[in-house]
């Protein structure tokens, strides 16, 4: 025999329910913040941490989506603005830091890759694709305007514009 829940059972429930489901989303919270770590100091010295910041917002983020390792939270970009911090407190110039990071990981870790002729395409790609769409375009445009009314499809006829709606 099974036992029929009533209005104020279904009532006491959905509540139980609902506080149940507070209590998880106030505990997950809580957890998420224990998890959180404190942010790593700065710099002692607030030139060099802005060199620092100067130099890895050129430098592009290996694991990422297009984000430069300043911007970005991924382990190797944590460390590569370690090691751009470190490099930069031993003396070394920015031309220097630069240098050994495309050494290391070859021009595609710049934002702005120097122009040269392997990365020649990377400059002149966009403009190249958009000449070659434009001329496309204009080709396509001169050729239709040589084509005969008849090489187009007709309009479909509506009620309203058939000559058999003007006679009257």
């Amino acid at each position: 025999m099974k036992a029929a829940i009533t209005g104020r059972q279904a009532l006491w429930l959905r509540a139980a329910v609902v506080a149940l489901l507070a209590l998880a989303s106030l505990v997950l919270q809580a957890r998420a913040q224990a998890q959180t770590q404190e942010a790593q100091p700065t710099a002692d010295d607030p030139a060099l941490e802005a060199r620092m910041l100067a130099l890895t917002a050129e430098l592009r983020c290996l694991v990422c989506q297009n984000q430069t390792v300043a911007d970005s939270h991924a382990a190797l970009a944590v460390d590569l603005r370690n090691q751009v911090r470190e490099m930069l407190r031993k003396g070394a110039s920015d031309d220097e830091v630069m240098r050994y990071m495309t050494d290391r990981y070859g021009d595609f870790v710049r934002y702005r890759p120097p122009l040269q002729g392997r990365t020649a395409l990377l400059w002149a790609g966009p403009a190249v694709l958009a000449l070659g769409g434009l001329a496309g375009l204009l080709w396509h445009l001169r050729r239709r305007q040589q084509w005969a009314e008849s090489d187009f499809e007709p309009d479909p006829e509506t009620p309203e514009t058939s000559e058999d709606a003007h006679v009257g």
